[in-house]
């Protein structure tokens, strides 16, 4: 019996996410596991529109417009500095820094630009406020484990959250 993409099932597949000129923004050829139906990790509509019944093999394309994709542009999620007020560290294009507001919720921010003696820092995602395709491409299929089912991910991503946890 040929395995097909269906709630409890462990997918792996490898992916593009492509701009709307069709060029490749994204490029993951290692193969990323998630169990269907169970996790929010990757986007619904992947999961509801583009994999559900998908066989090993089959490539699989689907149009994410920011709503339902990487999420509007927020221009609250963006700071401009003067030069000389960040520390030297971050005078580099495309160096990340964690940030933490007065609710200690926590956003990562890319220099974008350095112009004009200032810094400019960015919280969103680089696909904010786009359409993107993506385009995956299905390599393994199996059925999950019990606790795969109950955690909604795969033994690998268990294992590394529980490493995770060991640190903190």
């Amino acid at each position: 019996m040929t395995e097909k993409v269906a709630k409890h099932k462990v997918v792996s597949f490898t992916y593009n996410i492509l701009n709307d000129k069709g060029e490749v923004e994204e490029e993951n050829s290692v193969p990323t596991d998630y169990v269907h139906g169970s996790n929010e990790q990757v986007f619904p509509a992947i999961m509801a529109d583009a994999l559900e019944g998908a066989l090993v093999g089959d490539t699989k394309e689907i149009s994410l417009p920011p709503e339902i994709g990487f999420g509007p542009y927020d221009k609250n999620k963006t700071y401009r500095a003067k030069l000389e007020d960040v520390p030297p560290e971050y005078h580099t294009l495309g160096i990340q820094a964690t940030f933490q507001d007065e609710d200690g919720k926590k956003l990562l921010m890319t220099v974008i630009s350095i112009d004009n003696g200032e810094v400019f820092l960015d919280g969103n995602h680089p696909f904010a406020g786009k359409t993107m395709t993506v385009r995956m491409t299905v390599k393994a299929i199996r059925d999950a484990t019990v606790d795969e089912i109950g955690s909604g991910l795969p033994q690998k991503y268990q294992q590394e959250q529980e490493e995770k946890n060991k640190i903190h």
